[in-house]
């Protein structure tokens, strides 16, 4: 039964001249040599194309206004948009056959603040794919770029990552998953939905739903910790949070964490939480923030299936006391929202552990989702050490 819970979840889961290292393309035949198309930045007006191919090739996409706002209004950009480009298009008789976004974050580790990039929404016409690497190897050549971060890296591009030595993030599961049904009746008919499509072992479908239908009826809802009633959703990213992530940096200096002052949050959730797909808690005395959760709907539309992931917990002093509590309220919110499934990856052990303990099912991913690399010696070895990172998918784009 696990097992079968565990399928539905998964996914088959963004000008100047630039110079590319040919030794990155072997074997293309003479004729494919011939039509090889040309590398540049991407632009502002490439979107249409860009939203095209993302769509021939089933990839999500934004709207032109939400696309655009993840550089212009983005901290990390306009502070340093001389330095990087917004990303690199493949052209071929002046059709964009190929994409690779590029968007820049900040991050802090010991008083110090690193320019981070996190490589978006790569994708290659299938003709061009012998190209596809020309762009990672742009991507990977930025020298301005202190740190390269990518929590979303797919079975597509493993071997790619790899190949630019990459390292997989020393803290976390990322490679599993932990998650709770919240609406038995829609996550089944997901699940069905997605065996119906290679219309692989019917006769399964009775052993996987009697199951999920016995524990619905029998199991009991998890009670509240007593610690829910200071908590409290919020509806906007307000002055508390800079005064909350200046008190957490000072208390915890020696861990490697995206900013997220008031301006970036707003940045980074603007969208998620004007269209409701966003879900913030808050706990604290008076107006004072102690700790919070954010929790962003990433729904499976292949299947129909409506899930929300945990994709931050922040605690001042590293407490986890509310972790429990903000999962049950979620829980709570999923039921009454009709959600299908609440979902966590990745956090670090203290955390992980908590979660593991009380969620009822888990899921292998089809690989590893989050790398990293620096060309920094003294950074790298800094990094090797896994109490240095608290990672979440707020990192990179994940929750983008």
């Amino acid at each position: 039964m696990v097992s079968a819970l565990a399928r539905v979840g998964n996914e088959t889961t963004s000008v100047r001249s630039t110079s590319v290292n040919p030794n990155l393309i072997s074997r293309t035949s003479s004729q494919a040599a011939k039509r090889a198309p040309k590398i540049r930045e991407a632009t502002f007006e490439d979107y249409d194309q860009i939203s095209a191919l993302q769509v021939e090739y089933g990839r999500p996409i934004k709207g032109y206004e939400e696309w655009k706002h993840l550089w212009i209004n983005n901290p990390a950009y306009t502070r340093s948009c001389a330095l990087l480009p917004i990303g690199w298009v493949l052209e071929r008789d002046d059709q964009i056959v190929g994409y690779l976004g590029n968007i820049p974050l900040f991050y802090e580790l010991a008083g110090r603040r690193l320019l981070a990039s996190v490589a978006h929404a790569w994708v290659v016409h299938a003709q061009y794919r012998p190209y596809s690497v020309m762009l990672l190897d742009l991507y990977f050549s930025q020298k301005d770029v202190e740190l390269f971060l990518n929590a979303t890296v797919g079975p597509a591009g493993f071997a790619s990552f790899a190949v630019f030595q990459s390292l997989p993030v020393p803290q976390g599961q990322w490679d599993r998953s932990a998650f709770w049904v919240t609406n038995y009746r829609g996550f089944l008919a997901s699940w069905l939905a997605m065996k119906a499509v290679p219309l692989a072992k019917p006769l399964s479908y009775p052993l996987a739903v009697a199951p999920l239908v016995k524990e619905a009826l029998s199991k009991p809802v998890a009670s509240h910790s007593c610690k829910t009633a200071e908590l409290k959703a919020c509806k906007e990213i307000d002055g508390r949070f800079d005064v909350f992530w200046d008190t957490l940096t000072k208390r915890n200096p020696n861990v490697l964490r995206s900013v997220r002052s008031g301006e970036i949050l707003e940045w980074h959730f603007r969208y998620a939480l004007r269209n409701d797909q966003a879900w913030i808690v808050t706990a604290g005395e008076g107006p004072s923030i102690s700790a919070y959760g954010i929790f962003l709907r990433q729904d499976n539309p292949s299947f129909a299936l409506k899930r929300i992931r945990l994709v931050d917990y922040q605690a001042l002093d590293g407490d986890t006391a509310f972790l429990s509590p903000m999962l049950f309220w979620a829980l709570e919110k999923c039921r009454t929202e009709g959600i299908d499934m609440l979902e966590t990856i990745g956090f670090r052990a203290d955390k992980s552990n908590i979660i593991t303990r009380i969620a009822p099912y888990k899921r292998m991913l089809p690989c590893w989702l989050y790398f990293y690399k620096t060309r920094d010696r003294n950074l790298a070895e800094e990094l090797s050490d896994a109490n240095l990172w608290d990672p979440s998918q707020f990192d990179g784009d994940a929750s983008l």
